[in-house]
Parts: structure tokens; C-alpha cells; sequence
């Protein structure tokens, strides 16, 4: 629902956020195809309340955008979501890094930049070294040397309240990461439609 995908994530009716993505509304009054996979922490929450919380929720979104090499208008999400006492940043980055060298190398270099989202306070974007040209600045990367994995950040008050939790006693972070973008990165995949096209060659190799 509506309130499942922005209400309860920070975003009541008219918060400028919700134009960060782009949705499609469907004919049922307050049901849409969810644009991300952020709803599930509402939903966990609220299952689970007052245990401590570590959940992977995966699922499939939709956004009505442009379909490039990059973007498609259905996509897989991986949401990660911890809540408990004593959480930190510190927590978050280090579950981050850990993932990333395990899923890219020892070796892969990993930093983070300051972002918003509605339902993250403070707010971060994920980025891992350029696998191509070793941070060096290459097409992929746009010369940049660092390609982005995911966007993250410690839970918001607000959406702890909403989830059932007291945001003075408990804190939690989460994140969000797309399979086929981290697919694309790791075996090299030039396009995200390859993924779409059902073209039995490219499947049956993963």
C-alpha cells in the first residue's frame, strides 16, 4: 500500500521525497507496485517487536523510468535490516565491508558518501573500487575509479516509531542493494536487459 511505501517510511501525502521515485499507481485506490523494498522494515517491525531485529528481506520492485543499460523498469532488492540496543554506524559500515570483500576480493576497496533518504538519518551511498581499471577512471566508472552498490544509513526515528520501536531506547540501521547491478559489476555485464531478455545463452551461465 501507499502507506507501506511512503507513509510509514517518512514520507506522508505530499512530501516532496516521493518524486524521488518514480511509481506506478494502479486502479485500486491506496495500492501501488512497490518502488522499493524499504516496506519490508515496517512489516518487520511490527512482526517482531520487541525482539532485536537482523532480517534480508529480497523482492521485486518497479519504477516507471527511462530502460537504458542501466535501469530497468522492474528490478530485484535486497534490503537488510538490524534493530536492537546499542546499535551504530560503525556496525553498518563494517557488515558493508565485510560483504563487499567477500563478494568482490580481499582486495576491494570500499568508501561512503553522505546521501539523503527519507527514511535513513544519517543517510550514506556505498561504493566499491572500479573492478575495470583498479580506480584508475574508465567508462564504467565514468573515470570516477568507484562505482556505487547500494544505499544505506541508521533507521530513522520516525520509522522506528511506526515500526513499534521507541527510537530513545532502540536504533537500527538498514540498506538497500540492487542483485543486478551487483551481477552486472562482478561478472562484467555491460546490460541490465540482458537479465529480461530471456535469452537462454545468457541465463544458463549463472
Amino acid at each position: 500500500t501507499d502507506d507501506y511505501n511512503f507513509t510509514f517510511l517518512n514520507m506522508p501525502p505530499h512530501h516532496p521525497a516521493r518524486d524521488m521515485w518514480d511509481t506506478f499507481y494502479t486502479t485500486m485506490p491506496g495500492v501501488i507496485l512497490r518502488t522499493h523494498t524499504s516496506p519490508g522494515q515496517i512489516h518487520a517491525m511490527r512482526e517482531y517487536y520487541p525482539e532485536p531485529i537482523r532480517v534480508i528481506l529480497p523482492g521485486m520492485c518497479y519504477r516507471y523510468e527511462q530502460i537504458t543499460a542501466r535501469s530497468e523498469i522492474q528490478f530485484n532488492q535486497v534490503e537488510g535490516l538490524a534493530v536492537g540496543t546499542g546499535i551504530t554506524f560503525g556496525d553498518l559500515k563494517g557488515t558493508l565491508s565485510t560483504f563487499a570483500r567477500r563478494m568482490f576480493g580481499q582486495d576491494a576497496k570500499t568508501r561512503f558518501r553522505a546521501s539523503h533518504f527519507p527514511f535513513t538519518e544519517p543517510s550514506a551511498e556505498m561504493d566499491v573500487g572500479c573492478f575495470l581499471c583498479k580506480g584508475e577512471g574508465c567508462s564504467v566508472c565514468k573515470g570516477a575509479g568507484w562505482l556505487e552498490i547500494l544505499g544505506c544509513g541508521m533507521v530513522h526515528p520516525t520509522v522506528l516509531k511506526n515500526g513499534g520501536f521507541d527510537p530513545e531506547v532502540y536504533s537500527g540501521f538498514a540498506f538497500g542493494m540492487g542483485p543486478e547491478r551487483i551481477t552486472m559489476m562482478r561478472h562484467h555485464i555491460e546490460d541490465i536487459r540482458n537479465f529480461w531478455a530471456n535469452d537462454q545463452r545468457f541465463l544458463e551461465q549463472f
